[in-house]
This record gives C-alpha cells, sequence and structure tokens, in this order.
C-alpha cells in the first residue's frame, strides 16, 4: 500500500496527534517508512528579544524527546523537526522526501480558517499524495 507515510506532530491543545499515530499505524504495512515531522515556526523579530536566552533551543529539545517517544508505536520511524511556515513547510518536506500519503490532524474549523485557510486546507488542496484528515 504505502511505502512512506508523513504524520506532521502539532503540540497544541487543540490538535491531538494521538489519532493521526493511530490511523498510520493501521495505514502502514510491516516495511513502511513512517516520519513524525514537527514544523517550528520562526519567531517574529520583534518578539525575539521578549524570550530568554536559550528558549529556543530548550524548546527544540523538548519537541525531539516527544517526538522521539511517540515513534516508538513504528516499526521504522524517523522524526524531524525542521522550521519554516508550517504548510509550506509540511508540503516541501513531503516532496522532498517522497511521501506517498500524509496523515493529518485537523481541529474543527471556526470563521477565521474559513477566511483565511487553515494548515490542513492547504496540505489537502496541494499535496502531491494521498491525504488523510483525521477530526
Amino acid at each position: 500500500m504505502y511505502k512512506h507515510i508523513l504524520v506532521p506532530i502539532v503540540f497544541d491543545e487543540e490538535h491531538d496527534g494521538t489519532r493521526a499515530i493511530e490511523v498510520a499505524l493501521r495505514l502502514a504495512p510491516p516495511d513502511a517508512q513512517v516520519t513524525l515531522l514537527h514544523v517550528m515556526e520562526e519567531v517574529p523579530g520583534y518578539a525575539i528579544s521578549y524570550l530568554p536566552e536559550g528558549f529556543r533551543a530548550a524548546s527544540r529539545n523538548a519537541v525531539e524527546a516527544a517526538m522521539q517517544e511517540k515513534a516508538k508505536a513504528f516499526p521504522h520511524a524517523d522524526t524531524a523537526v525542521i522550521e519554516g511556515q508550517v504548510g509550506r513547510s509540511i508540503l516541501g518536506y513531503a516532496e522532498a522526501h517522497d511521501v506517498d500519503c500524509i496523515v493529518i490532524s485537523s481541529h474543527r474549523p471556526g470563521l477565521g480558517d474559513y477566511l483565511l485557510g487553515s494548515t490542513t486546507t492547504r496540505v489537502v488542496r496541494h499535496a502531491q499524495c494521498s491525504v488523510h484528515v483525521i477530526r
């Protein structure tokens, strides 16, 4: 079925990656590669001076540790933590790494999502591979 599944992981209250991981486990044949991806958005220049020194590195280390823990659910899993704009970064990673399926969690959209678009909407519209959306 799928050879390389990408599961974007977000660490906030609105997105629970547990169900996306469960679905990826069901979709992945035993020899499939699964990559858990977290995109760290760039901190605006005006805000960076308000962050304590070392905050960014400490945040990245905590995310990488949490990702490694989640990856234990799969026999063949990698983790990646990259920086950039979330929607574009997920799409770029998928194209660059021959991903043939993205399993992404989505929250219930609000009015702002209809007007501005959400990350999941961007991924669904522009991905060159299959996308499974989990609510």
